[in-house]
């Protein structure tokens, strides 16, 4: 096991959505709820997730590789999800 000595801290904002082709029914549901409730100018609704990770490399590309094998391993379920995040050092 690697020591957290010399490396740098890390935040990621990871957020993960459905992808556009797929039919999100929570985010239809909203969208109805909305509409109902006036507002007419909302016009599409997406539902995602939200994760923070705190990740210790030597670097930000190292960083970067880190979390999306953590996205593609676990946190997304590829065939319906997408993700993107933000990474920024917090030492």
């Amino acid at each position: 096991m690697t020591t957290v000595q010399n490396k740098l801290h890390w935040l990621a904002k990871i957020i993960i959505t459905r992808k556009s082709t797929v039919v999100d029914p929570q985010g239809n549901t909203v969208l109805d709820a909305l509409r109902h409730l006036h507002f007419e100018s909302a016009d599409h609704v997406r539902i995602g997730k939200y994760i923070e990770v705190s990740v210790h490399a030597a670097d930000e590309a190292s960083a970067r590789i880190e979390i999306v094998n953590m996205c593609e391993t676990l946190l997304v379920n590829p065939v319906i999800e997408q993700f993107s995040f933000d990474l920024q050092q917090i030492d």
